[in-house]
């Protein structure tokens, strides 16, 4: 590993029992011909066979690819987190990501939505709007379902956004240890704590400055996912919990 290098992006990967369901020869085609990229996955303390899957990339793509293995889960928030913590420590970037494992979002276009990143704007995130000229493919119960929580979502943050859940968003460096210094509420629900921390900084009047929607190319919808239907009747504690920290 490279660890004097200065990466342009690193993609932060949260990693749980994904033995069988990691795409690996995407990440591997993308390893060889992304060198200013250094993908970093956390194995979220996985009780399958992950870790050596990961292993095995890391040991195939030392220059681009890199591990942490956290010995307890602790969910795609606290995953994120540690990751993003752990490459400010190790690894010199101008901007970092993070992404998820299915690549339901796919390493070029988080690539892509990085772009955004320059000059004034510091945080930029990708969204599933569907239109004439991309292919978002989502199941109709989840796109119903998202709609009705990103319009509740919206509302709460008061700033017009469309899609607050999206698993790519990317980051300035600079502005990666405010905001990920602190624990996050909830397991799922912590890309709104993001917006409500980014708010908390830069003020609300100003996110149209500093922040970027990017309409993704291409998404495509997964059958496995992680979070559990369950979760549905949970996620209203923990939006309210989330706007009453938030609240001023």
């Amino acid at each position: 590993m490279k660890t004097n290098s200065t990466y342009n992006l690193v993609i932060v990967v949260p990693c749980y029992n994904e033995q069988d369901r990691l795409p690996v020869s995407q990440f591997k085609t993308f390893a060889k011909s992304n060198p200013e990229t250094l993908i970093c996955f956390v194995n979220d303390g996985s009780k399958d066979n992950t870790e050596e899957v990961l292993s095995k990339l890391e040991e195939e793509h030392p220059n681009t690819i890199t591990q942490l293995s956290l010995m307890k889960n602790a969910g795609k928030a606290g995953a994120v987190r540690q990751g993003f913590l752990h490459c400010i420590e190790k690894f010199n970037f101008n901007k970092i990501a993070y992404l998820d494992a299915d690549l339901a979002t796919s390493l070029e276009e988080c690539v892509r939505v990085s772009e955004s990143v320059k000059d004034d704007i510091i945080f930029s995130f990708g969204s599933r709007i569907s239109k004439i000229d991309n292919n978002i493919d989502r199941k109709f119960y989840r796109f119903f379902i998202g709609r009705f929580i990103a319009t509740l979502i919206s509302r709460q943050l008061k700033i017009a956004v469309y899609d607050t859940q999206c698993g790519c968003k990317v980051f300035n460096q600079k502005i990666v240890s405010e905001i990920f210094k602190d624990n996050f509420i909830s397991k799922w629900l912590f890309d709104v704590e993001i917006f409500h921390r980014i708010i908390a900084i830069y003020k609300k009047e100003n996110i149209k400055n500093i922040a970027r929607e990017i309409p993704l190319k291409a998404w495509v919808d997964t059958d496995d996912s992680r979070v559990e239907f369950s979760y549905f009747f949970k996620l209203w504690f923990d939006l309210l919990a989330i706007g009453k920290k938030y609240k001023k």
